[in-house]
């Protein structure tokens, strides 16, 4: 599209730019050629690991999800889902650094229990802090609060990540007025993630100003999970161009299309 109809600014995450928008997970594919497929489909180049969950190199005799998913073409994202203790979120970090070569980015989550698995913002704020001054690039998941949202921006991590809905619920955007009020004080990237169950649900976000969203169980649970990951890369698209565009006001009353001043007759 032509820039004299708007201007953007790409996603930039430490330091490094991307064209996508959607960040995608690596668990619930029903193997590694589907998970591999799904990827290639949403156009994703920032995928997430749960390294708790995920082989990529801690078992030699089990399947590696680098065989597929190649460090050469995506930016891995380890991620600390499954901890509940900021000893594990730091050791799983740590150990993540170690399997990769030193790589520093890393999604940091700190779960308050196994029912709804929220996050414990204070334990975050403690992992988060010390992960930073041990050089790692935090991108870190939170609740839609926009004052603890501010405080981890605050503290030095390189993106913030609100929950849209409870971790694999599918139930969508429940607070966007919450989000919008993330995105308009923000000065790092908001990406919204949990939540998104179907592709309007990634328009809504993307309409709010997020700068991108990640997800995984919208795509791995769906029927036809390629299918799905080609459906969540054309609605994030479209989202961030009706962000870009304005939409028109919202009226209570109608308002005619077609304008009654300067008719014929």
């Amino acid at each position: 599209m032509s820039e004299r109809y708007f201007t953007d600014k790409p996603l930039t995450i430490a330091g490094k730019t991307y064209s996508s928008r959607l960040l995608v997970g690596t668990g619930k594919y029903k193997d590694l050629e589907e998970t591999r497929l799904a990827i290639e489909a949403s156009g994703a180049q920032i995928v997430t690991v749960a390294i708790r969950r995920t082989n990529i190199g801690q078992d030699p005799d089990q399947p590696n999800l680098l065989d597929v998913i190649s460090p050469d073409k995506y930016t891995l994202l380890p991620n600390t889902a499954g901890c509940y203790t900021v000893a594990d979120a730091l050791r799983t970090c740590r150990l993540a650094r170690e399997l990769l070569d030193g790589h520093n980015l890393v999604k940091l989550e700190v779960l308050g229990d196994e029912k709804t698995l929220l996050p414990d913002v204070i334990a975050t704020l403690e992992a988060a802090e010390i992960l930073i001054k041990e050089g790692f690039q935090v991108m870190v998941y939170t609740n839609d609060d926009p004052i603890m949202a501010k405080r981890f921006e605050e503290l030095g991590c390189v993106a913030v990540m609100p929950l849209a809905a409870p971790i694999g619920s599918g139930l969508g955007i429940r607070n966007p007025l919450n989000i919008l009020t993330i995105v308009e004080n923000a000065h790092v990237p908001i990406l919204v993630d949990a939540g998104v169950g179907t592709a309007s649900d990634a328009t809504i976000a993307m309409e709010l100003g997020c700068d991108g969203i990640l997800m995984n169980t919208a795509i791995a649970n769906a029927k036809h999970p390629i299918l799905m990951a080609s459906a969540m890369k054309k609605a994030i698209e479209a989202g961030r161009e009706a962000f870009l565009a304005g939409r028109m006001p919202a009226k209570r009353y109608a308002s005619a299309s077609s304008p009654l001043e300067g008719r014929f007759f």
